[in-house]
């Protein structure tokens, strides 16, 4: 028997299954300001994760779904581990019947995946009453002592180890490595106590190959009712009645055996109710604290949501509208993003009209400026270059129509952040902070996103600070993008030689949300205060009705 827990493919990450009382949320794994990785929790929020995964969400399962959730809060840097995910991608495209095996398979694990949760989770209150919800707030409530639970709980685990065997066998490795672990977590010994039977012996659990061959050990039984204790409650009224007839029979009132039958038919009941609570406090309860600190099933569980992860970016492509690619994983020591008429995860997927822009982040454009008007698309832009990263860098597709990337060790957007100021600290400083945290955690293989920089201060200081540290980020070979309108920054930058220049492109009719080169020297602030019916006419028409 294995009773070693298989390694987590998705490298050291946060376990799927709770080890508490409470069953894990499908978003709990954010990244925390303790605890971050590749996204920090104002990145995370900054380029709209939350909003990312609802777009490409199609898992079925709950697991599918927090893994999934998982990936895009805590990706990965392992660019094998993106090509065998792409290269599952590419098996499930060429080959239908792996495709609908798999999904009817996940379909199955998806209907009794509750029952898991319900005996890892669920709260017993016993009584007579069936096993079932006793429903309002708390659904992990039940009325009886967990036997029901039990049995389709373990019964699920059960069932999917037994459907490995139905499966087509994969080509690619990363499935096949998938099924293995399924396969490893049915040899484990947490697997034998989910399968039975489970004998308690001294406040332990033992298999049927570990209970020793000869002892006579009860085994336990998830039913309340009892043969060997009814029948020893029968034959011991039995006995009683047998032994004491002739003795009521002498004093004339055998009458009375019947009576003390009767009033023997109650302590069943009651003998029952004792002996299932028993069973739920010292062999349900538990064995489950067993089975949620079980590394096998936890992984077991985690490869299963790693499975719905890949047949759910199968379905993010198909119904996204327009053209996907999975991109080219490359390796380097320096951080590339090159996409071919790149599109929003977002905004198109809503937007059939979505204007595309090329992605070229590399040696010759490490950092790139992006001037122009105010809601030309500026900040989508950058936001579009952030998520094609993160989906491709977890082996997702993406949209556009060809791509290749160095996976990005981490990935930082900063935008201005009014609302949070720190005491003592002003606008410049709050920013400034964020700035130079971001600096000194970059490396070579990073994403960095300055929305704006260096606001709340003189111009004069804007200029030198910002240039200063543009050519840091530029030395240290972080990808860098900058939205900003200042083009006499953008004439430093370019005196010094460094950096690509990308500016909103307007028509007459307004912004076509094309970036294009060179850099813009004017905001068109009146057309978007004019939109916003906040311009110069409207401030004097307001101010001409107030006279009246």
């Amino acid at each position: 028997m294995n009773n070693q827990a298989v390694s987590d493919p998705c490298g050291p990450q946060p376990p799927i299954l709770a080890t508490g009382e409470r069953l894990a949320g499908v978003r709990d794994t954010r990244p925390t300001e303790a605890d971050q990785g590749v996204l920090d929790a104002k990145t995370f929020d900054a380029i709209e994760t939350d909003q990312l995964f609802d777009s490409c969400n199609h898992a079925v399962t709950r697991v599918g779904q927090s893994v999934l959730y998982r990936s895009l809060a805590r990706p990965a840097t392992d660019a094998t581990l993106a090509r065998k995910k792409q290269e599952a991608l590419r098996e499930l495209e060429s080959d239908s019947a792996l495709r609908e095996a798999l999904q009817h398979f996940i379909e199955r694990m998806a209907q009794g995946e509750r029952s898991l949760h319900q005996l890892l989770y669920g709260t017993f209150i016993g009584g007579l009453a069936i096993d079932s919800s006793r429903g309002g707030k708390d659904e992990m409530e039940f009325n009886g002592y967990g036997y029901h639970q039990f049995v389709d709980g373990t019964g699920f685990a059960m069932d999917l180890v037994e459907a490995m065997d139905t499966l087509p066998q994969p080509r690619s490795a990363y499935l096949r490595g998938l099924f293995d672990a399924i396969r490893s977590f049915g040899n484990s010994r947490i697997y034998s106590l989910m399968q039975g039977p489970v004998y308690p012996m001294e406040g332990k659990f033992k298999t049927r190959e570990e209970k020793p061959r000869y002892l006579p050990v009860p085994r336990f039984r998830p039913s309340m009712v009892k043969p060997l204790p009814v029948l020893f409650v029968l034959a011991a009224v039995g006995a009683a009645l047998y032994y004491f007839q002739d003795m009521l029979a002498s004093f004339g009132i055998s009458y009375l055996g019947y009576g003390i039958l009767v009033l023997a038919v109650p302590v069943l009941p009651v003998l029952l109710i004792a002996i299932a609570a028993s069973d739920r406090d010292s062999v349900i309860y538990p064995l489950r604290k067993l089975f949620k600190q079980s590394p096998e099933l936890g992984h077991a569980l985690d490869t299963l949501g790693m499975i719905d992860e890949i047949l759910s970016f199968h379905r993010y492509s198909r119904v996204f509208g327009g053209e996907m690619v999975l991109p080219e994983i490359l390796e380097s020591e320096r951080h590339c993003l090159k996409v071919t008429a790149a599109r929003n995860p977002l905004l198109a997927r809503t937007n059939p009209d979505y204007v595309p822009n090329d992605i070229s982040l590399d040696d010759a454009g490490r950092l790139l400026v992006i001037t122009g008007p105010n809601s030309g698309g500026k900040t989508a832009y950058c936001k579009t270059a952030v998520q094609i990263q993160l989906l491709g860098q977890i082996g997702c597709y993406i949209p556009g129509t060809t791509a290749r990337l160095v996976l990005a060790e981490r990935i930082f957007y900063q935008v201005p952040d009014p609302g949070r100021l720190e005491e003592g600290m002003g606008r410049f400083g709050h920013e400034l902070k964020r700035t130079r945290e971001i600096f000194f955690n970059s490396t070579a293989r990073s994403l960095v996103v300055l929305d704006e920089l260096s606001e709340g201060t003189t111009f004069e200081e804007k200029m030198e600070l910002s240039e200063y540290v543009l050519t840091g980020f530029h030395q240290l070979g972080a990808s860098t993008l900058l939205v900003t309108h200042n083009h006499e920054l953008c004439e430093r930058l370019q005196e010094k030689k460094i950096g690509r220049y990308l500016q909103g492109e307007f028509s007459h009719d307004g912004p076509t949300y094309r970036l294009i080169p060179g850099i813009s020297r004017v905001s068109h602030a009146d057309r978007v205060a004019a939109a916003l019916g906040f311009s110069k006419d409207d401030v004097e028409k307001h101010l001409a009705t107030r006279r009246v």
